[in-house]
């Protein structure tokens, strides 16, 4: 099995502001008007975005949420935890990767506006995914959690905050 440097050279990724490295492979040719949008949206936005995405082993994906739904699918590596706080308060996890007899998955959505951040399962490999947007990816969309705000929003959920964050 290929190592994580030999997919970051091949795929040319970069690194990313949540952790890991990442590149976008795909933003589509067909915008969305503002008007057309929920209102949570401020200006046009592309209809779908689509990024390369590789955690190394101890690297995490910090918690962070977007304006937009977000769908993570495996692609090779070990197997990945999603983790994600709802809107209702509550914790899930999905766990990535090849075994669907062991309740894993080989794609995850991640609703708009639910904190989310993601840990490989196999400190010693890492994980190779692809995260499609909608309406696309934008960085005005885009916010990183802030630690103490989060603890206070889900108090019986420090332990997952504090280590992705």
């Amino acid at each position: 099995m290929k190592k994580a440097e030999y997919w970051i050279k091949k795929l040319q990724l970069k690194p990313h502001p949540e952790g890991g490295f990442f590149k976008e492979i795909y933003r589509s040719e067909t915008k969305l008007s503002e008007k057309s949008l929920p209102t949570r949206y401020s200006g046009n936005r592309d209809a779908v975005t689509s990024i390369y995405y590789l955690l190394k082993g101890k690297e995490i994906s910090k918690f962070h949420k977007l304006k937009s739904d977000e769908i993570w699918h495996y692609f090779t590596g070990s197997p990945l935890t999603i983790h994600i706080l709802t809107n209702t308060g509550t914790y899930q996890k999905v766990t990535l990767g090849p075994d669907i007899e062991k309740n894993m998955s080989f794609q995850c959505v991640i609703r708009h506006d639910q904190w989310f951040g993601a840990t490989v399962d196999d400190p010693s490999f890492f994980t190779l995914v692809g995260c499609t947007v909608a309406p696309g990816f934008d960085f005005n969309d885009f916010e990183l959690a802030n630690k103490i705000d989060l603890i206070k929003q889900y108090p019986s959920h420090s332990d997952i905050i504090n280590r992705l964050t």
